[in-house]
């Protein structure tokens, strides 16, 4: 087999890992703002339930959260699933674990904000929603950025994770295609296609700190 012959193979699959990435980024960028609310919430009973998910995400692989979401239905609640929930249960589980996550990068940004902002903008007659999302957000956006940039560069490499439960990415037709082919060339493709990426996203969020650099500290 040629190499570009193997290239193409591994770009099929680096499809489905960039599925798993488009849509993890999406979802835990989204969730993981309530969960760190709740986190924040004075209502202790929330903040200690979000917290204790927190915990757990946090405190266990990855890989074994895809197996449970993956196996729940059926060993749980007695439910077959076909084919196609491979796919759902990875992305479930990506997306519950990076949310948590963000969670605390979101947490730690948003307590880093001095007190007197929240001050002067009541005192301007904003709203609390008004104030969080036109003076606190995009400050924090500013301050948490590098922290978001290594997770989403962390992301991208462990969607080759997906392989674990039967998901054919990039990783997974790499592994196929080394151990029919007897040779290391798919793995060097599939390096450089990663390290590729993850380039990329670097450029884009350099451009993204340059266009908040205006929100001084």
């Amino acid at each position: 087999m040629t190499i570009s012959t193997m290239a193409g193979i591994l770009l099929q699959g680096f499809g489905m890992t960039l599925l798993i990435f488009v849509v993890t980024l999406v979802g835990a960028t989204v969730l993981g703002i309530p969960v760190a609310l709740g986190r924040l919430c004075r209502f202790k009973p929330l903040s200690a339930l979000v917290g204790l998910y927190i915990s757990i995400i946090r405190g266990t692989p990855l890989m074994l959260q895809m197996f449970v979401v993956f196996f729940a239905p059926y060993y749980v609640f007695g439910i077959t699933t076909g084919p196609s929930y491979k796919t759902v249960a990875v992305l479930v589980a990506f997306v519950v674990n990076y949310a948590a996550y963000f969670a605390e990068i979101y947490r730690s940004g948003i307590q880093s904000m001095p007190r007197g902002q929240y001050e002067a903008a009541q005192v301007l007659g904003y709203s609390r929603s008004q104030t969080f999302f036109r003076i606190i957000l995009p400050q924090v956006i500013k301050r948490i950025l590098p922290a978001m940039g290594n997770e989403i560069i962390t992301l991208v490499k462990d969607t080759s994770l997906a392989f674990s439960i039967g998901v054919a990415e990039m990783f997974t037709e790499g592994k196929a295609l080394v151990a029919s082919e007897r040779t290391m060339v798919p793995f060097a493709i599939a390096a450089a296609i990663y390290w590729v990426t993850c380039l990329v996203i670097e450029f884009l969020l350099r451009m993204a700190e340059k266009r908040l650099d205006y929100y001084h500290d």
